[in-house]
């Protein structure tokens, strides 16, 4: 016998938008029926806070900057005529080059036409056009896309493999907001060295995504790269899918950008309520508050029913976990705060991860994405009178109702469909949830000291793996330990780092290795 509610309680809890074709069901979160005095003014101040930052207050300290990416949907928010005029002629160039490009004004040297799409970035620049390809993108898009968002070289070669002899007829975009992310730094060297072998001008097939002064633009404009867009001090990288990050490719894949804006636009102008039960993000604010005790004490677990939608999870754990992953509190206080976000798509995780959600411990609420509309075209039957959709919804509510008869919570955002409106609505209503829920319990959402400090640490290791090979070569044809070598390069304190290092700079043939049987005995030599 299943565990049900009323219709009634239903109806009272499912907030409907249908500007956007979209429903958020909050009926089975276990949350009050109405705020505590106590939340309500939380909100009062968070809402207040909302406003000031889309007026232009400084809301990133670290940077010293204002955060503005909901100006990209709206200019006329924007403080100052100049971004204004920033943001609407961008858009415009955004349009004409991806008309030139379809229309072939644009192409690449040794070929009619450019086919195929590579781009680099990391973080924020590869999660948000992967989102947006992956959930636009269909088999009659103007063209394919590949990317590359990390600096493992294996997983370089795989991707060009992958384009193989499309090279020639390959457009290469580098995202990077300060013009120096060493992984994209990494990955656009990489790729060059194959322009290279294959006789090809890196230049001819070259697009920059940077920071106006940045050192990428410098080399952009030297080669004279076909353009360079500009990534603004304002937007952040989580927040950035909207900016020419996610529009370039979503022009390129021949959708209409102004849609996308559309969807973002009418949903920040539902979530300015002051009623919250009828702001769809400070309703998802409030759940992601109830579900966690205002502590993150729960996880948020992503079950978007829709292949197109299989990476708005992971854009979801950098937009959420960046965000509210703070050691500190506005007040300077201790707080480790944090809410952890996983899953893929349903119905998968229902083979994978469904028994623990239902049968394991208490410590997660489960956000259901289900899409109404399954395909373009009629669907055959797959048994009478059922078709594949049919069974994919079955999947989405038994599991829902799997979980409620478990006392587990969850949400459902209902979709009628997937559209660049509907995806543009969906960016917008969680970047307003976290910003609304960050101010809820009082952290700043806008800065991300901790991502700072593991880039400072790699950079110290590099340095570390430096030292080891100089040490080496002038030391030719000599073995030496692990402890040796840290003691001679004056990093006694980091021996285990050092003989990681060893390890690494041996399995690529760039130091030998003269294992021993005792266990971290090997010595090693220069190579020669």
């Amino acid at each position: 016998m299943l565990k049900t509610q009323s219709w009634n309680y239903f109806q009272q809890h499912c907030l409907h938008i249908p500007e956007l074709g979209m429903s958020i069901d909050t009926s089975r979160m276990n949350a009050p029926d109405n705020l505590s005095d106590t939340l309500r003014e939380k909100f009062n101040i968070a809402l207040e806070k909302m406003q000031e930052l889309e007026k232009g207050a400084i809301s990133n300290p670290d940077e010293n900057q204002m955060v503005g990416h909901y100006w990209l949907r709206n200019p006329d928010l924007a403080p100052n005529e100049s971004i204004q005029k920033q943001i609407i002629s961008t858009l415009e160039k955004i349009q004409q080059f991806a008309l030139e490009v379809h229309q072939k004004k644009i192409k690449p040297k040794n070929s009619t036409k450019f086919r195929y799409v590579l781009s680099l970035g990391i973080g924020g620049s590869s999660l948000g056009p992967q989102l947006i390809q992956s959930s636009l993108g269909s088999h009659e898009e103007h063209m394919k896309f590949y990317f590359i968002d990390n600096t493992d070289p294996d997983g370089i070669d795989r991707t060009i493999s992958s384009i193989g002899k499309g090279l020639s007829e390959t457009l290469i975009i580098i995202i990077s907001k300060s013009g120096n992310t060493l992984e994209t730094l990494n990955a656009m060297i990489e790729v060059r060295e194959y322009f290279n072998r294959a006789g090809l001008d890196f230049a001819r097939h070259a697009v920059a995504v940077t920071g106006e002064t940045s050192q990428l633009a410098k080399i952009a404009s030297k080669e004279k790269w076909i353009r360079c867009f500009p990534m603004w001090d304002w937007i952040g990288g989580r927040t950035s899918i909207l900016s020419v990050v996610g529009l370039l490719p979503a022009a390129l894949l021949g959708q209409n950008i102004n849609n996308l804006l559309g969807g973002a636009k009418i949903m920040d102008e539902l979530t300015r309520s002051t009623k919250i039960k009828e702001n769809p993000a400070a309703l998802l604010a409030w759940m992601l508050h109830h579900a966690g005790g205002g502590k993150g004490q729960k996880a948020m677990v992503m079950l978007p029913y829709k292949d197109r939608l299989c990476h708005l999870s992971s854009y979801l754990q950098q937009l959420v976990m960046e965000s509210v992953g703070k050691e500190k509190n506005l007040k300077g206080k201790i707080v480790n705060h944090g809410l952890t976000v996983y899953g893929s798509k349903g119905s998968t995780d229902q083979h994978s991860i469904g028994q623990q959600l239902r049968d394991g411990p208490d410590n997660f609420f489960v956000v259901f994405i289900e899409v109404l509309k399954d395909r373009e075209y009629l669907s055959i039957e797959v048994e009478p009178s059922v078709t594949s959709g049919d069974f994919l919804q079955g999947f989405l509510l038994g599991t829902r109702d799997a979980l409620f008869q478990k006392g587990r919570a969850s949400l459902t955002i209902t979709l009628e469909e997937i559209n660049p409106q509907t995806l543009g609505a969906l960016i917008a209503l969680f970047e307003r949830a976290i910003g609304l829920y960050a101010n809820l319990i009082g952290i700043n959402a806008y800065h991300q000291p901790g991502v700072e400090a593991g880039k400072l640490a790699a950079a110290d290791i590099i340095k570390i793996s430096i030292k080891i090979l100089n040490y080496l070569k002038t030391n030719p044809r000599q073995k030496f330990d692990a402890v040796t070598i840290s003691d001679a390069i004056n990093e006694s304190e980091n021996t285990e780092t050092v003989y990681k290092l060893l390890q690494h700079l041996a399995a690529n043939q760039r130091v030998l290795k003269f294992p021993e049987k005792v266990q971290f005995a090997s010595f090693f030599q220069a190579y020669n």
